[in-house]
């Protein structure tokens, strides 16, 4: 791997000086500025595996040749700024998605085989991504292809899994599991899983059960899996409590880009829904006022404790009742909405 050694820069309002990492991308220019991607040793805990350091031109950094990051022993100067204001930590909450849809478009394009995105519920975790599936195949619908990319939700069996990447085995095929945990909880689907994410130059899936399903579609017991793989689960797996389930978990993160979004606490699950909200995405379909969107927001976080979830499906909710009674919207969210007192 690349090595990279900072020599200024910044990430999350935090000066970076003199600390190396490993190189994901090269110098980029985004709205804020330029930046490089790298993966996240731990310097910054409770932030994503792969991070953008702020730098302002190639000169704030320097390539390591011949070296791995493992053998730097510079200590971070990491210089801790004013507490982080609401507009910080929606920017930040918002880099976390940017870096989750370029990860995406990364295995579209076969530049990485596999990433596991883990977050909360309701977050917008599949948004971003199935966008990026849905541009992807546009061509292949418009063209009435096979497409190359598909999502599957719920629950899938050990057999259906293996049929499914079979199908989708070609180098420039992407599936997409979507709140598929069953996956991970039964062994034999877990290793078929953890077949298509192995990181040798060959990954070899096999079935070496008798089944005369795969004989009547003619699946073959063997073959080779080259496409790319997104899982995306609602479990935080550095908090599993079962060894067992850890030690498959912590195998399967070491195969791939693990990408966690860390929205944990409720103040960033309002901010993220504040951070949509501002963007103009959340409520676009509503022709709402920007004060109509405000009371709903602030409603939200007057009764996050009574809420049965904080979620951007639960501020849809509230605004198909804000649309519904104008007058009268917050007596039904307090109805519908809202855990017994």
């Amino acid at each position: 791997m690349t090595a990279i050694r900072i020599v200024s820069g910044e990430y999350r309002g935090k000066t970076v000086s003199n600390h190396s990492f490993t190189l994901v991308s090269g110098f980029q220019t985004g709205a804020k500025g330029g930046y490089v991607t790298v993966q996240n040793d731990g310097t910054f805990p409770n932030c994503p595996s792969t991070i953008r350091i702020k730098v302002n031109n190639i000169s704030d950094y320097e390539m390591v040749s011949g070296e791995s990051v493992t053998a730097q022993h510079q200590k971070p100067v990491v210089v801790a700024k004013s507490a982080e204001t609401e507009e910080q930590a929606m920017d930040r909450i918002r880099e976390r998605f940017e870096i989750l849809t370029d990860m995406t478009k990364a295995a579209i394009g076969g530049d990485i085989r596999a990433m596991i995105v883990s977050g909360p519920p309701g977050v917008g975790k599949s948004f971003g991504v199935e966008q990026e599936i849905e541009k992807a195949t546009l061509f292949d619908k418009i063209a009435g292809k096979r497409l190359r990319a598909e999502v599957v939700k719920g629950s899938a069996t050990p057999i259906g899994l293996y049929q499914t990447l079979y199908k989708y085995s070609d180098a420039n095929c992407v599936l997409v599991f979507d709140d598929c945990d069953s996956i991970l909880v039964d062994d034999v689907a877990l290793n078929l899983l953890k077949g298509a994410l192995d990181s040798g130059k060959k990954r070899k899936i096999s079935w070496l059960s008798e089944s005369s399903t795969l004989r009547r579609e003619g699946i073959p017991d063997s073959f080779d899996f080259k496409g790319s793989v997104i899982f995306i689960t609602n479990l935080k797996f550095e908090t599993m409590k079962s060894q067992k389930l850890r030690d498959h978990l912590d195998a399967l993160q070491s195969r791939c880009h693990y990408l966690d979004l860390t929205l944990d606490t409720m103040r960033d699950k309002i901010l993220r829904i504040k951070q949509i909200a501002k963007d103009g995405v959340l409520f676009q379909d509503y022709d709402f006022e920007p004060e109509t969107q405000d009371s709903i927001i602030e409603f939200m976080n007057t009764n996050q404790a009574r809420l049965r979830e904080m979620s951007l499906r639960m501020a849809l909710k509230i605004a198909d009742l804000r649309k519904l009674s104008p007058d009268n919207w917050r007596r039904l969210a307090e109805t519908t909405c809202m855990k017994a007192v």
